[in-house]
């Protein structure tokens, strides 16, 4: 299993939201470019990048999004957070973007979202972003009007590199991910499945890495408050992690300030 730190952008830092909730954002680091360098040194192989100023229906900040592309290569970044139509998603692509994450233009567009999918097999993520069985979409704050397993039964046939499952109810809440929802999801949805949302230890890496279905994770305030190191995380997203898994925390990265 793949491990995905986030690195979640709101006016040019980087941030943490809880259950997506703009005002109560901790700001974690001011310098996007410097948290890449470390995950990139620590040998992640990729990053998951949210555009949040987008997803909130604000101007994209491709300038950022375009400095972190190409500081990851030769390996590259996931980018969601806005990409709401053609346009954005092939500028994504074109800005070195590895995959584009979408949930907005399913609901909407499904033909634009599938013709996507065919024009650029295995790199588009479909996102899923679920609180109380509800599928949420436009930065959470609308609802598709969709049941999970119907949008389920439409991605089926398309060449998705996976579905990304957040359980909007542990987001930022370092209360443990909802393992099981991403495994029916990613099952309902033939593609591979990526867990996101409460990840806050080893042990929880753990568990989701013995469920075949579950191809990565993203975990994101864990890594930033020390709770959980990156080499602790890696070593358990492979498997490889001892009977202390979860006890030992990372150095913490100093939260830069809080908007409440």
């Amino acid at each position: 299993m793949q491990l995905l730190p986030a690195i979640d952008l709101r006016g040019g830092q980087v941030v943490r939201l809880e259950r997506g909730d703009d005002t109560r954002r901790t700001v974690y680091e001011a310098d996007p470019l410097a948290a890449l360098r470390r995950y990139r040194e620590a040998g992640i192989e990729r990053v998951h990048v949210v555009d949040l100023d987008a997803a909130f229906g604000g101007a994209p900040q491709r300038a950022v999004v375009e400095s972190l592309a190409q500081a990851a290569a030769p390996a590259g970044i996931q980018l969601g957070g806005g990409l709401r139509g053609r346009e954005a998603v092939e500028w994504a692509f074109a800005a070195g973007c590895e995959r584009a994450v979408v949930t907005s233009l399913i609901v909407r567009d499904f033909g634009v979202f599938a013709d996507l999918c065919r024009r650029y097999p295995g790199r588009m993520v479909a996102a899923l972003d679920i609180d109380g069985g509800e599928v949420r979409l436009a930065g959470w704050t609308e609802s598709a009007d969709r049941s999970p397993a119907a949008l389920c039964r439409m991605l089926a046939d398309l060449p998705v590199a996976a579905v990304l499952v957040t359980d909007i109810s542990r987001d930022g809440m370092m209360q443990g991910p909802n393992i099981d929802l991403a495994c029916e999801i990613g099952d309902l949805a033939g593609a591979p499945a990526i867990l996101s949302g409460g990840v806050r230890s080893a042990a929880d890496l753990e568990a989701a890495a013995r469920r075949p279905g579950i191809e990565a994770a993203i975990v994101g305030r864990a890594l930033y408050d020390g709770s959980l190191g990156l080499e602790e995380a890696l070593a358990a997203c492979a498997g490889a992690a001892g009977p202390d898994a979860g006890q030992k925390a990372g150095a913490p990265i100093p939260a830069a300030g809080r908007t409440s």
